[in-house]
Parts: C-alpha cells; sequence; structure tokens
C-alpha cells in the first residue's frame, strides 16, 4: 500500500486538543492557572525533554540500524512514540506561554469564594461536597479540582460562607450553601 494512503498527520491531535481547551476557556479570558499546576505543566514538560524523548530516540536509532525499517516494529512504533511526544511538548509549551499563573493564597484569610479557594459547601439535598477551583489545565473531579469555568465554580465565585447561590443544573435549579471557603498561604517571595 501506498504510504501516501496511511500517513498520519502530525497537526490533527494538535488541532483537537486546542479546540478541545479553546472552548473550556471562555473567548477574551485568561488561562488562569495555580503556581502548583503550573509547575506540574513544567515538570511533564522536562521530563518529556529531558528524559522520555531521548531514550525513544535511542530506541528509534537502535531500529533504524537493523535495516528494513517497513517491518520493523521497534523502529514504527518509536517513530509513532516520537510523534506522540513532541505533540505533547508543542501542546505543554503552548499552555505555558498562554498561562496566566494566580497565586490563591494572596485571598488567605478571606472568606469569599475566588479563584484557588477550596470551598465546601451543601447542597438542596443535603449532601456536602469539597471542592478547589483551579485552572482548566490542572482539573481533577475525582480529587476536588474543578475547572474556575464549570457551573458549579461560577456559582461559588464571589460568594461568601453562609451565602446560598444558585446553580442551574439539567435537573433543575439547586441551592448550595457555602460552609467554608480556605486558601493556601501566601507564597513567600
Amino acid at each position: 500500500m501506498n504510504k501516501a494512503f496511511v500517513k498520519e498527520s502530525d497537526n490533527d491531535d494538535d488541532d483537537a486538543e486546542a479546540l478541545a481547551l479553546a472552548q473550556a476557556i471562555p473567548a477574551g479570558a485568561k488561562n488562569y492557572i495555580t503556581p502548583a499546576g503550573y509547575k506540574a505543566i513544567k515538570d511533564e514538560l522536562l521530563q518529556l525533554i529531558d528524559v522520555d524523548r531521548p531514550e525513544v530516540v535511542k530506541i528509534v536509532h537502535w531500529a533504524a540500524s537493523n535495516g528494513d525499517r517497513s517491518e520493523n516494529g521497534d523502529y514504527i512504533y518509536g517513530k509513532r512514540r516520537l510523534r506522540e511526544i513532541d505533540r505533547r511538548i508543542r501542546f505543554l509549551t503552548k499552555r505555558m506561554d498562554s498561562a496566566f499563573v494566580v497565586d490563591p493564597g494572596v485571598h488567605h484569610g478571606n472568606d469569599q469564594v475566588f479563584f484557588g479557594a477550596t470551598v465546601s459547601y451543601l447542597n438542596k439535598a443535603g449532601e456536602e461536597h469539597m471542592v478547589t477551583i483551579v485552572g482548566v489545565d490542572e482539573l481533577d473531579p475525582l480529587k476536588g479540582k474543578i475547572s474556575w469555568v464549570s457551573p458549579v465554580a461560577r456559582a461559588l465565585t464571589k460568594g461568601r460562607e453562609g451565602d446560598v447561590v444558585t446553580l442551574q443544573t439539567p435537573l433543575g435549579v439547586d441551592e448550595l450553601e457555602i460552609l467554608s471557603v480556605e486558601y493556601p498561604e501566601p507564597i513567600a517571595d
């Protein structure tokens, strides 16, 4: 089969990732991120550049020296892995370039909800939840980290301890009572 028919495009996944995240951040808004989130992205980028990519390059170089590349699995899969790593490096670099690092510690001691707050709230059903409002690049719902653009975060933002805020859900309106608001200590310069 002609390689022109099986060539994978290097930009397809980049475009899909960029489109998905562009839709996550409202138009004209900044890409807010906590210092810990920025550090995690930077650490992943350095791991890819300094460790993962050089290891795969060695494997591809070794596999290429074995001769026929058309049926060489190490070479084929190594090249594919290199494309994945390079794609992720480009993506992380773009995210770091567009990131606007916000230290939530500047609100330490405040009882109003802003970016970076850890909020404990009670919903109308009486269920207590605890969430931390973070950037779109660092969300992890299973660990209680929600994006600042999520409906829950938007409903809670600017509320204070003791306030009841409304949240529009597909099942109707829910009321959230803010029980506590906490921020980390400010980062020392």
